[in-house]
């Protein structure tokens, strides 16, 4: 163990835990062995704008209990508050508060690393993409990060290049992305809450991703977004209220979509790329301006076994009181494509030839340019536990 502050004690034995008596302590730290160093609540570690505060090489380490601060400024050496080193195994750092730091928390090859349960704040003196990550891993396998709390920085979570990672209950706001995935296959993103973020998920260049139960609130561009993701699961998820889009796909193909709620975005959910063979089963899609933005010369069919999503904007009628539509919904017409490829015509929306050219296509189905069909439209809505999740004032 290196540090004068560490100097104080005797080679302590392994599994033991160092107690920080309250005050700041003007230094930085590296932990190679098996100890618990244990801030009590009352401990800062002020690293003095140099390098990485508290630096873990060893195995079996906990840090816990500290407010950690005074990171150094250099982006290539990736500057952090904690880092868990690639000589880590099982690193544990539990309910700290990191503040003001280039980085935050980094998780740098460590594996089965857990990050729990911290406050971590970045530094506002930068433009946001000059800013580092709030948690940040590479190549780091079976780590779990789980009811932090994360704000301002540049993305919350970001990891690349790592797998069979979990994300959940974590809570983000004020900062690029939410959670930021780049090459992380077979890894969870569940549970967590995205409030006032320029993007909450985006998943890029993974497979085998599970986002469940998440909730985006007022974030600006997307809820989630994949981008080259396939064969993912997206369910049970909450996103209201973004300004652009609340889902968005490119080139992002086999992927379940199944009991999501979709409210109050720009467009609702926009296909495009190619992105194709998506499951669309048990989502709702409330008063989004666009419910679908999806352009193709063939119908794409979202309902299956005789269940298919809810749209709050489909006058439909249900005869027999099963819960599904007697007719089936078409979310986009020709006047639709028009529009998304010559935005000008919006100015003749109210005009009498608009008009007649929707009610030929609605009268005689066969007009229509083909697109998303939802034969078995439901009556009405489910709403996902998520939703608990959502401010009430969201």
């Amino acid at each position: 163990m290196q540090g004068p502050l560490l100097k104080h004690w005797p080679r302590p034995p392994d599994g033991d835990t160092l107690l920080l008596r309250p005050g700041t302590y003007h230094e930085s730290i590296v932990l190679d062995r098996p100890v618990t160093l244990d801030g009590g609540g009352a401990a800062i570690i002020d690293g003095g704008a140099e390098g990485t505060v508290v630096t873990i090489t060893g195995d079996d380490v906990t840090v816990t209990g500290l407010t950690v601060t005074g990171s150094g400024s250099d982006h290539e050496e990736i500057d952090s508050g904690i880092k868990m080193t690639k000589t880590a195994r099982n690193p544990q750092v539990l309910d700290n508060r990191v503040l003001g730091n280039l980085y935050g928390i980094e998780i740098h090859g460590a594996k089965n690393a857990l990050v729990a349960g911290n406050t971590v704040e970045g530094r506002q003196d930068r433009h946001m993409n000059a800013r580092g990550n709030g948690i940040y891993l590479w190549n780091a396998p079976g780590a779990v990060v789980e009811d932090n709390t994360v704000r301002w920085g540049r993305d919350g979570i970001f990891v690349n290049s790592s797998k069979k990672n979990i994300f959940r209950n974590n809570t983000f706001r004020d900062l690029r992305f939410a959670v930021h995935y780049m090459y992380a296959d077979n890894s969870e993103v569940s549970g967590n809450v995205s409030i006032g973020n320029h993007l909450g998920y985006a998943v890029m260049f993974s497979t085998r991703v599970k986002i469940t139960g998440n909730v985006s609130l007022n974030d600006r561009d997307h809820g989630v977004m994949l981008n080259y993701a396939n064969k993912s699961i997206i369910t049970g998820n909450v996103i209201k209220n973004t300004k652009g889009k609340c889902t968005f796909l490119y080139n992002s193909h086999k992927n379940d979509f199944s009991g999501n709620w979709f409210e109050g975005c720009g467009i609702g959910i926009h296909f495009t790329a190619g992105s194709g063979n998506n499951r669309m089963v048990g989502n709702a899609f409330v008063a989004n301006r666009t419910q679908v933005k999806y352009i193709s010369t063939k119908w794409v069919e979202w309902s299956e076994e005789g269940t298919g999503n809810y749209w709050s904007d489909f006058a439909a009628y249900d005869v027999d009181g099963d819960g599904i539509a007697d007719t089936p919904y078409r979310p986009n017409d020709s006047m639709d494509h028009v529009l998304w490829t010559q935005p000008a015509a919006k100015m003749l929306l109210g005009s009498p030839a608009v008009q007649l050219v929707r009610w030929s296509q609605a009268s005689f189905p066969a007009l229509l340019p083909g697109g998303v069909m939802d034969s078995h439209a439901l009556m009405a809505p489910v709403r996902p536990a998520a939703n608990e999740k959502v401010p009430q004032d969201g």
